[in-house]
């Protein structure tokens, strides 16, 4: 039997989830075409290059997500109109959905890994699809980005190691070549406050923005970490 909603004006949990959830669907990218990513990530370089390789895989997890959130929306909305069976794991999207929270299972797999990114609300999780598909559509088409939103890759670590080997590979022809186990991170923080001030790459090595901090601050004009207030 339909919950009410409690507002009084009679709507239905169920009616609530429909519209959002057709409000979502609307919202949502459009899945990516392998013909087609590959076909640009041959003319960035093809898959010898190990950024190219690691933009790749994020694609592909990016769009197991996408579709997985278009066919349980799809599936949801067919089963409040009773053309499907609303299962328990359905329904329990569906009070999830109704509570502004992320559905379980876009979180987490069955056996508890996690799936895609965790968000403490439905509207926070809904944006990062939304911006992780224009960064990677945006080097796609335009090439590598002059700055990297590195919280937004399901892999920051393979990020890394990727942008690692390339420069080990810039430096095989001295003497002696660079080994990429030899190669130590080193980070240093720029004066740009907006990533829009990025306009070129560095010479070696990447631009990363959008990381944060916890229980620290940054000292701009010490340009070190200090005690958070």
């Amino acid at each position: 039997q339909p919950k009410t909603s409690g507002g009084g004006g009679g709507r239905s949990r169920e009616d609530t989830v429909y519209e959002k959830a057709g409000e979502l669907l609307g919202k949502l990218p459009p899945d990516y075409k392998e013909e087609e990513y590959k076909a640009k990530i041959m003319k960035l370089g093809g898959l010898d290059v190990p950024l190219n390789v690691f933009l790749f895989q994020e694609i592909q997890r990016l769009n197991s997500v996408i579709r997985r959130v278009r066919l349980d929306l799809t599936t949801m909305q067919q089963a409040i109109r009773g053309e499907v069976v609303m299962t328990s794991e359905l329904l329990d999207a569906l009070n999830a959905i109704y509570d502004a929270k992320t559905p379980n299972f876009w979180t987490y797999t069955i056996g508890g890994d996690e799936f895609s990114w965790i968000r403490p609300t439905l509207g926070l999780w809904f944006t990062s699809p939304l911006e992780r598909e224009q960064q990677n559509t945006s080097w796609l088409n335009n090439g590598r980005p002059a700055s990297y939103w590195m919280t937004g890759f399901f892999n920051p670590q393979g990020f890394l190691t990727a942008m690692k080997q390339e420069v080990t590979r810039l430096h095989k022809k001295d003497n002696p070549p660079w080994a990429l186990d030899d190669v130590v991170y080193h980070t240093q923080v720029t004066e740009h406050e907006h990533v829009e001030h990025v306009r070129t790459p560095p010479k070696e090595g990447v631009y990363i923005h959008g990381l944060y901090l916890d229980g620290c601050a940054w000292s701009k004009p010490h340009n070190t970490l200090v005690e958070s207030e």
